[in-house]
């Protein structure tokens, strides 16, 4: 992904996505880009959320696909996220 248009996706996601996820104690990361795809992976609580998908359509792949013609799909990637993970071992472990 060039510079030009990784700073392009930041800034939509700053502006118009960001602040709305923040308010459910949620992020979203950039994993890559290829093809006209965004490959994306929600963080906090937002990993893993039952809405998750309805995130990724509505409040993060409208606004970026309107703001960033290059932009043909976003795909959430759907991983545990490593503090998640963390905890959980932790837990099954005993350790908390």
């Amino acid at each position: 992904m060039n510079e030009e248009l990784l700073q392009r996706i930041k800034t939509v996601m700053e502006e118009k996505v960001r602040p709305s996820l923040m308010e459910h104690e949620g992020d979203v990361e950039i994993l890559s880009f290829e093809d006209g795809a965004l490959k994306i992976r929600l963080t906090g609580h937002c990993a893993g959320c039952p809405s998750a998908l309805v995130t990724t359509e509505e409040l993060i792949g409208k606004p970026l696909m309107d703001e960033i013609p290059e932009i043909k799909d976003v795909v959430l990637v759907n991983e545990m996220d490593p503090e998640i993970l963390d905890f959980a071992k932790k837990l099954l472990s005993h350790q908390v």
